[in-house]
């Protein structure tokens, strides 16, 4: 007999992870990138899977690839359902080059997808890399309302810089931050402290956020940070640390740097107590309620390029 799901684990997980697996270190195919997607989606768990990352660029490729998995009619796959049977896919398209180019691929690409014969998808999120702040107007000034987007803050800002300035050029819109959690060297990973000012900053400012990159496993711990046999070793933070911080930092009334860095920090899995009223850390305590509205405007996902590891991960450790 299946235990039931805790609330407080369903309110985290649903929708927490946007599908990377185009990136490192997994670096698929897109052939087996979309049909991983399109698998998920039918999964178990699909209920915790956002959106499908893709450059713009391969948009294109996107369209050749995925055009069998794709829901629509004339199915020509054990894949392809009919169009009301399933919602269209939803993409995060990341900005390489001239903003201007990527979003007129993007609209050609979402007036192709538009028609049920072609596979229903939508790029309705776009990511983009900034290096000052005088580019957040700029872009904004050219991406429509319709598209939601997440500027990434400078990596060199995040790890022992100040991201407040960033941040504070978002707040009072709909636009999120981006912050980059990992990477494929122990070099790229910033420090807690640093993920603590940047999670508290944007509480400041009110201003939402995602995660991309080194979030593969549920709690902080050293782990190879690719998947090759020689593979350079760190210590990866958690998405369960990071996102139960934020829902910490979004829910008391007087966060503070030490107790989000402490969380952050955490490397005992046991320490974080889940139940149907919400998950307790040491003697911090967030209910439900509040880890559901911090994880729908402030704290909203990650990228992931691997959706298996982090459920197998949560069922190891009894969560699921």
């Amino acid at each position: 007999m299946t235990t039931p799901m805790l609330d407080s684990i369903r309110t985290l997980m649903t929708g927490l992870i946007d599908y990377a697996g185009l990136f490192p270190p997994s670096k698929l195919d897109m052939s087996v990138a979309t049909e991983n997607y399109a698998r998920y989606l039918r999964s178990e768990h699909s209920d915790f899977l956002a959106r499908f990352i893709c450059p713009v660029p391969r948009l294109t490729e996107f369209t050749e690839k995925a055009s069998v998995v794709l829901p629509g009619t004339f199915a020509t796959s054990g894949y392809r359902e009919q169009a009301d049977d399933i919602d269209p896919w939803q993409l995060s398209a990341i900005i390489i080059g001239d903003l201007q180019e990527n979003l007129d691929m993007i609209y050609a690409f979402n007036e192709h997808h538009d028609d049920e014969k072609n596979g229903l998808a939508m790029v309705d999120a776009i990511e983009m890399k900034i290096s000052s702040v005088d580019e957040i107007d700029e872009a904004l000034a050219l991406i429509p309302e319709a598209i939601d987007v997440a500027f990434e803050i400078p990596q060199d800002v995040i790890m022992g810089g100040d991201p407040r300035g960033y941040i504070a050029a978002l707040a009072g819109g709909d636009s999120i931050a981006k912050i980059r959690c990992g990477g494929v060297e122990a070099s790229m990973i910033p420090d807690s402290v640093d993920i603590a000012r940047f999670i508290l900053a944007c509480q400041a400012a009110a201003v939402g956020f995602k995660c991309t990159a080194g979030l593969h496993h549920p709690t902080r711990a050293e782990h190879a940070l690719t998947y090759e046999d020689d593979a350079p070793r760190g210590v990866m933070h958690g998405f369960i640390n990071v996102f139960v911080a934020s829902a910490y930092a979004r829910s008391a009334k007087n966060a503070d740097e030490a107790t989000t860095v402490a969380i952050l920090e955490e490397m005992d899995a046991k320490a974080f107590v889940f139940s149907d009223e919400g998950v307790r850390w040491k003697d911090v305590s967030v209910s439900t309620a509040h880890l559901a509205v911090a994880r729908e405007s402030f704290a909203t996902s990650y990228g992931s390029c691997s959706f298996d590891e982090p459920i197998a991960d949560l069922r190891g450790l009894g969560i699921l």
